[in-house]
C-alpha cells in the first residue's frame, strides 16, 4: 500500500545575497560627488549623490537585517557592528592618519580645526561637532580636510540605533503598520528640514543635522521592508508590467542624474521638498533595479559601474581630503578656471590610487577574515607557512624587517597627526582677515579717522556718512579699508549672505529713515543671483538713490553668471554703476587669501579704489532735465 506524501509546504523565498543594481547606483552616487567636488561648477547638483548613498544604505542594512531575523528568529547585535567595524574603520583610520601627516607638511590652513575634525572621526559624530562649532558646508573660508565625513557620521549613527530599533519594530506583525512608521519618520525628518531652514541663508544645520536628512534612510527602509514581504510578487505579474516597473526605475535613474545638472545646493527648493524627491527617485531606482530579472539592473551591473561602486567608500573617504592637501601644497594654481581643473585632476588620480589600494590590501581583507586574521597574514603569514616548508633565514628577515618598518611607519603617522593638532593656528589667513573687518563693520562701532587723505577728484563723490554698505565676507574683510578711504560709512556684512537678503535689510533701514543716498552692494560670492531680486532692490532704492553693485571674484561655477547678472542691472538704469572687482583683482590674486576669495589689507585697498572709481563715474553724469528744460510747462496739481 502506497505511503500518503504530505503536501509541500510553500516557503517565502528570501532575498538574494547580493542585490542586482546596487553598486551601479553607488557608481553614480560617488561620481557625481566627486565631480561636484573636484571640478568647479561642472555639476552645481553633485552633493545629491550623499543623498543616494543615505537611502541605499537604509535599504541595505535594514535588508540585511530582516533577513537574518528572518533566517535565526533573532539579530545578533554584537556581529553586526563588528561586521560594520570591519568595514569602515580601517579605511577610516588609514584616511586619517595618512591626511594628518600630510597636513603637517603642508601647514597654514589645512592645519585649522584639525583635532575637533578628528575628535567626530573617531566618535561617529563629524555632523553635529560641526554644528556646534558654527562651521559651514558651504562656506570657502576654512577648507576643512575631513568635511566630507560628515555624512558618515550620519550613517554610523544610524547604524548605532538602527537595530535597537529594529528589534522593537519586528515585534509588529503588520509590514503595512511597519512601514506607516517609517513612513511618519521620513515625513518628521523632511519638515523639520523645511521649516528649520531658513531661505536664503545658510543650510548646514539641516544638511548635517541627523534630525533633519535621515529621511533618506527611513525611505530605503521602508523599500526594505516592502521588498522582504513581498519579494516573489513580480515574477507573478504579467510580463508588461515585469518591462514597465524596471522602466520606471529607469525614469528615476535619469531624473537623479537631471537633479545633479540643475538643483543647486544654494536654492530654496533643495531643502524644501528638493532632497525629500531625490531621496523617493532613488527608492524608486533601487526598486526597479532589485526586483528578479530586472533588466535595469543587469545594465547598472555593468562591469566599469560595477568596479567604481565597489570601491565607492574609499573613493568617497579619500577625494575630498586629496582636493584640500592638492591645494595646500600647490598654492600658485587658482581654484578658478585651468587651476581649479589641474587640482581636481591631480586630487582624482591620488584618489583612485589610494581608493584601489585600500579595497585590495586594506578594506577586503579585514572585511572577508577580521583584523587578527588579517594582520597575522600581513606581519606573518602562519597559515600560509603552515602547509608550506619552513622559510629561509633571508625570508624571515625580511618578514620581521618589513613589520618593523610597517610598525614604525604607523607609529610615525601617530606622532605626525597628533603633532599636525597640536600646531592647529586657530583660524586661516581668510579668517583672519574676515575678523579685522568685523570690528569695523559691526555697529555701532566708531568709523576711525582716515590716515591718509582721500585724492581730490574732479568732481565731489558722496561723503562716507552718504553711504550705506551691504555685503558679505569679501566686504567684511575690506572694511578697514572702506572705512579709511570713506570715514563715517555704514557698514553691514555678515559671513554667508547671499542677495537674495538685500531686499529685507533695506526695507528695513528704510522704514527706519537710516538709508543713506548711496546704496553700496558687495554680494554674489555664495552662490547665484536672479535678475528680479536686483529689479526688487532697485524698486526699493527708488530714483533718489544711487547705488553702485561690487560684481564677484570666486573660484565658483556661478561667478560668470553674478557678474553678467550685476554687469546687465547697471546698464539698465542711470542710477546705478558697477564697480568691477572682478577686472581690478585680476591679475593680481596673490593680494587674496589663499581661497583665491578675500582679499587682504593691499586687496581690499583696490576693493574700496574700486568702489571709489564707481562713486566717481556715477558723479560725473550730468543731472537729468526736467520738464521746464525741455520748455514743457509742470501739470497743475
Amino acid at each position: 500500500m502506497p505511503q500518503k506524501t504530505q503536501p509541500a509546504t510553500k516557503s517565502r523565498p528570501s532575498p538574494p545575497a547580493r542585490f542586482a543594481g546596487l553598486d551601479g547606483l553607488r557608481a553614480i552616487a560617488v561620481t557625481t560627488v566627486i565631480l561636484f567636488h573636484l571640478t568647479p561648477g561642472a555639476l552645481p547638483g553633485g552633493y545629491l549623490g550623499v543623498d543616494i548613498f543615505f537611502v541605499i544604505s537604509g535599504f541595505l542594512i535594514t535588508a540585511l537585517l530582516i533577513r537574518e531575523h528572518d533566517k535565526n528568529g533573532r539579530i545578533r547585535l554584537a556581529d553586526f557592528w563588528r561586521r560594520r567595524a570591519r568595514r569602515l574603520l580601517p579605511a577610516l583610520v588609514v584616511l586619517v592618519l595618512a591626511c594628518c601627516s600630510l597636513a603637517l607638511v603642508a601647514g597654514g590652513n589645512v592645519l585649522v580645526g584639525l583635532g575637533r575634525q578628528v575628535l567626530g572621526a573617531a566618535t561617529f559624530s563629524s555632523n553635529w561637532l560641526s554644528i556646534a562649532s558654527g562651521s559651514s558646508y558651504f562656506t570657502e573660508a576654512n577648507p576643512e580636510l575631513f568635511r566630507n565625513l560628515w555624512s558618515l557620521a550620519v550613517e554610523e549613527q544610524f547604524y548605532l540605533v538602527w537595530p535597537l530599533a529594529l528589534l522593537a519594530l519586528l515585534l509588529v506583525r503588520s509590514t503595512a503598520i511597519r512601514c506607516a512608521v517609517l513612513g511618519v519618520l521620513a515625513a518628521v525628518s523632511i519638515a523639520a528640514m523645511w521649516f528649520l531652514y531658513s531661505p536664503g541663508g545658510d543650510a548646514t544645520r539641516v544638511y548635517y543635522g541627523t534630525d533633519t536628512h535621515s529621511f533618506g534612510l527611513a525611505i530605503g527602509a521602508i523599500l526594505a521592508f516592502a521588498n522582504a514581504r513581498w519579494w516573489p510578487w513580480p515574477l507573478a505579474w504579467p510580463r508588461w508590467s515585469r518591462i514597465a516597473l524596471p522602466t520606471v526605475g529607469a525614469i528615476a535613474v535619469a531624473g537623479l542624474l537631471v537633479a545633479s545638472v540643475i538643483l543647486p545646493a544654494d536654492a530654496d527648493v533643495t531643502y524644501q521638498g528638493g532632497l525629500a524627491v531625490v531621496a523617493l527617485l532613488t527608492a524608486v531606482a533601487i526598486g526597479g533595479a532589485t526586483m528578479p530579472a530586472s533588466a535595469l539592473g543587469r545594465v547598472l551591473d555593468v562591469a566599469p559601474l560595477r568596479w567604481v561602486g565597489e570601491r565607492s567608500y574609499g573613493l568617497y573617504l579619500w577625494h575630498w581630503p586629496a582636493f584640500v592637501l592638492a591645494a595646500a601644497f600647490l598654492p600658485s594654481l587658482s581654484l578658478d578656471g585651468g587651476g581649479g581643473w589641474i587640482l581636481g585632476g591631480i586630487a582624482l588620480i591620488a584618489t583612485l590610487l589610494a581608493a584601489t589600494l585600500s579595497y585590495r590590501y586594506i578594506e577586503q581583507p579585514i572585511r572577508r577574515n577580521g583584523f587578527r586574521h588579517t594582520l597575522r597574514h600581513w606581519f606573518w603569514s602562519r597559515r600560509r607557512e603552515a602547509r608550506a616548508p619552513a622559510p629561509g633565514w633571508r625570508a624571515t628577515v625580511t618578514r620581521v624587517v618589513a613589520s618593523a618598518l610597517a610598525a614604525c611607519l604607523v607609529l610615525l603617522a601617530g606622532a605626525a597627526s597628533v603633532m599636525a593638532i597640536t600646531l592647529d593656528p586657530g583660524e586661516t589667513d581668510a579668517e583672519t582677515i574676515i575678523d579685522a573687518g568685523s570690528a569695523i563693520a559691526s555697529p555701532p562701532a566708531p568709523i576711525p579717522t582716515p590716515a591718509t587723505p582721500i585724492e581730490s577728484a574732479p568732481v565731489a563723490i558722496p561723503a562716507g556718512d552718504q553711504i550705506t554698505a551691504i555685503g558679505d565676507s569679501v566686504m567684511l574683510a575690506s572694511a578697514p579699508e572702506l572705512a579709511q578711504a570713506f570715514p563715517g560709512i555704514s557698514i553691514n556684512a555678515v559671513v554667508s549672505r547671499q542677495l537674495v537678503q538685500a531686499p529685507a535689510i533695506l526695507s528695513s533701514l528704510k522704514k527706519k529713515g537710516k538709508l543713506r543716498p548711496t546704496i553700496l552692494l558687495g554680494l554674489g560670492t555664495n552662490g547665484p543671483i536672479e535678475p528680479k531680486v536686483l529689479d526688487q532692490i532697485r524698486m526699493l532704492a527708488g530714483t533718489d538713490h544711487h547705488i553702485v553693485v561690487v560684481n564677484v571674484q570666486a573660484p565658483r561655477g556661478w561667478t560668470p553668471g553674478v557678474n553678467a547678472a550685476l554687469a546687465a542691472f547697471a546698464l539698465r538704469y542711470r542710477n546705478v554703476e558697477l564697480a568691477n572687482w572682478h577686472n581690478a583683482i585680476a591679475g593680481k590674486l596673490s593680494l587674496l587669501a589663499r581661497d583665491q576669495i578675500h582679499p587682504g589689507p593691499s586687496g581690499g585697498a583696490l576693493y574700496a579704489k574700486t568702489v571709489k572709481d564707481a562713486l566717481q563715474r556715477l558723479a560725473e553724469l550730468p543731472p537729468l532735465l526736467s520738464a521746464n528744460d525741455y520748455g514743457l510747462a509742470p501739470r497743475p496739481s
